[in-house]
């Protein structure tokens, strides 16, 4: 498995490591888990899909919205821990914010599942969960936690 090198084929690269907005640290290490706090649909310092899918964004692009969260959460990864430690993925969370009748969020979620496997091959596997929610900050459409079993170091 070669995470940069499958990037490089699906033409993707991972982004600058975004800094926490607040007292907490981006990942969390406990024994041999990592712990990616949430990640947004951010490049650089450009906040990108903001709004509710399905009133003012579409699936397509909340697939794409989720896409970038899962290369943000590898750039976490890759800086803080080194793929080369990694056993595998465990699980994620998603969280949307949606319109009242919007009802596509497993075509959403996959957009980070999809990432992971095709970058990750067998060690991107994991479970999932998916949350609506009322708001997420900076009016997100979608955010994105993550968990990675780790080698010893």
């Amino acid at each position: 498995m070669n995470p940069l090198e499958n990037l490089r084929n699906l033409k993707l690269a991972l982004p600058e490591v975004s800094t926490p907005g607040g007292n907490y640290t981006s990942v969390n290490i406990r024994a041999n888990i990592a712990y990616v706090a949430i990640q947004f649909p951010i490049v650089g310092n450009e906040y990108l899909y903001q709004g509710r899918l399905g009133d003012n964004m579409s699936t397509v692009e909340g697939y794409r919205a989720m896409e970038l969260c899962a290369l943000n959460v590898l750039a976490q990864i890759n800086s803080k821990v080194g793929f080369d430690r990694l056993v595998g993925l465990n699980h994620i969370d998603i969280y949307f914010q949606a319109g009242e009748n919007w009802d596509e969020s497993p075509k959403v979620a996959n957009g980070a599942s999809d990432l992971f496997v095709n970058v990750l091959e067998e060690k991107g596997l994991h479970s999932r969960a998916i949350f609506g929610v009322q708001s997420l900050p900076r009016n997100f459409s979608v955010g994105l936690t993550a968990s990675f079993t780790l080698a010893g170091s």
